[in-house]
């Protein structure tokens, strides 16, 4: 993604390399529950800017207006250190952020309300997204929104090299086709980010992935895995397929915006961070191409979490249930680009943003990530590998990869 926030785990948990986080972030037991009438909600978010804060406190506003409580948020600087030092002092907020990427740690940390199933309407949350927020089979928090990849391309140069809509890449061959034709000069045909973030479509699309679906067991060194490394890789050698750094470029996106890529592989967010950084350059996102065995994308998404400990539990859940309803989705990605996480709303957001289809349609086979407790370090290990992809082994990067998940998966019993 746009920037990979740093492990909540590694603030609370201290360097813990692939080891699970064992220490909980305060209490096993839930607070002393507040019955009075008016209650005063905390709400801390991890915002992208004056739009979403905005956006939230308005919605905010309107439960408190409603319900006759009252709420404060506060857009974070750091959400993760933030976050993890209010819980491991046992004064988080009422309502927080969770990203997909530390849920785990904190939900094996007894730090959050496990209040998923009081949710009215809790199967229009996609089965992926409800298993991104799940542990020990409980559906602990409701995903705020939702977010999948696809392909980003540059109109004019797309144009410019004599391509057309039906030469959109619909394989794997497709696209090493078109990123060597689209290869000039100092643009690079495809920039991707060397982050399993943004190559894991790639795995999915071989038929492979890191975990089986359950996540009970760590499949990262099969041969579908390998092949789709070993694509990679001589799309990196060809000189087709770039990182960000080798064309001067902090992600994917601003390697598009800046017409140093003629392609890119990224998430919904995009599309604000053209909006506001690159307005001039035209631009059109397509599916993400089959690999041998298929579609493949991946999910990502944050969830609204309560606190084990606050006292306002049921109040907290009243405010997300405002928070997640239909029509606030739909205000919410109108107001600062998110795509919702509610199928019925996804479905409504789809009408009003016909260009943003090929992520809408991602939605329905995504992958969403690994969310075993303490594997956040594994996935930065791997990142590491895969950032020297072009001149290393991917059956051995794939080892060390499965090596490292099953001693945290044995770590956690």
């Amino acid at each position: 993604m746009k920037k990979n926030r740093a492990a909540t785990a590694a603030a609370v948990c201290g360097a813990l390399l692939i080891t699970g986080c064992s220490s909980d972030f305060g209490s096993d037991s839930s607070g002393e529950q507040d019955s009075s009438g008016k209650q005063e909600l905390t709400v801390m978010i991890g915002s992208s800017g004056d739009a979403e804060t905005n956006a939230v406190k308005a919605a905010a506003a309107a439960w408190a207006k409603k319900t006759g409580n009252t709420v404060t948020v506060t857009p974070a600087q750091n959400l993760d250190q933030q976050l993890g030092q209010a819980l491991a002092g046992g004064k988080p907020p009422d309502v927080f952020y969770v990203g997909s990427s530390v849920f785990a740690n904190y939900a094996k940390g007894n730090s959050l309300y496990a209040y998923g199933d009081k949710l009215t309407d809790k199967e229009d949350f996609s089965a992926t997204l409800r298993s991104s927020f799940s542990y020990d089979d409980k559906f602990y928090c409701a995903p705020k929104d939702s977010s999948t990849l696809s392909l980003a391309i540059n109109t004019k140069m797309w144009k410019d090299a004599g391509l057309t809509d039906a030469d959109y890449p619909q394989t794997w061959d497709d696209l090493a086709k078109v990123a060597k034709k689209l290869t000039k000069g100092k643009v690079s045909g495809l920039v991707v980010n060397s982050s399993y973030n943004q190559l894991g479509p790639f795995l999915k699309q071989a038929g492979g992935w890191i975990t089986n679906a359950d996540q009970t067991q760590i499949t990262a060194d099969s041969p579908e895995n390998v092949e789709a490394l070993t694509y990679v890789k001589k799309l990196l050698n060809d000189g087709v397929l770039s990182y960000p750094k080798q064309v001067d470029a902090g992600w994917g996106g601003e390697a598009l915006g800046s017409q140093k890529a003629a392609m890119t592989i990224e998430g919904n967010w995009l599309s604000g961070a053209m909006t506001n950084d690159f307005p001039d350059v035209e631009y059109t996102v397509a599916p993400l191409p089959k690999g041998p065995k298929g579609q493949g994308t991946l999910s990502f998404s944050t969830c609204w979490g309560i606190a084990n400990k606050s006292t306002h539990h049921d109040a907290a859940v009243s405010l997300v249930e405002a928070f997640t309803t239909a029509d606030q989705q739909v205000k919410f990605a109108d107001e600062y680009g998110v795509m919702p996480s509610r199928a019925s709303a996804l479905d409504t957001y789809a009408r009003k943003h016909p260009q943003d289809k090929a992520f809408v349609d991602g939605s329905a086979y995504a992958q969403g990530p690994v969310t075993l407790p303490g594997f956040t370090k594994v996935l930065e290990q791997f990142d590491t590998d895969l950032a020297g992809l072009a001149k290393a082994d991917p059956k051995k990067i794939l080892g060390d990869l499965q090596t490292n998940g099953e001693q945290v998966l044995k770590s956690n019993g």
